[in-house]
């Protein structure tokens, strides 16, 4: 028996809110940047699988499901860490408006 069992469970419901707010998050970014933030898709998609996997086993419900949802959890944070080192996010260019260039005021 795990001590502590029903602090576990609401700390994992709290970490699965912040999965689906993370993924909620990433979308609305990934649509604005052309899908270039994989690496934050992938790492909600493993919050909120741990998160489940986690809730399963505490919860003594399908355990091999939440074994297998643990696993796929695994595989999505170590995508996101590849894929994050190979694709680095690229500052934008300077904008004309951003220069502390003098402006007329003709």
């Amino acid at each position: 028996m795990v001590r502590g069992r029903r602090y576990w469970i609401v700390i994992w419901y709290g970490i699965l809110l912040l999965g689906v707010l993370g993924l909620w998050a990433s979308v609305y970014w990934g649509r604005q940047t052309r899908w270039k933030n994989l690496d934050e898709l992938l790492r909600s998609v493993g919050t909120i699988t741990v998160s489940l996997g986690m809730l399963l086993l505490l919860n003594r419900v399908a355990e091999v499901l939440g074994q297998v949802l643990l696993v796929v959890a695994l595989v999505s944070f170590v995508l996101a860490f590849v894929y994050g080192r190979k694709h680095p996010v690229a500052a934008p260019p300077p904008d004309s408006e951003d220069r502390d260039e003098p402006r007329s005021t003709a």
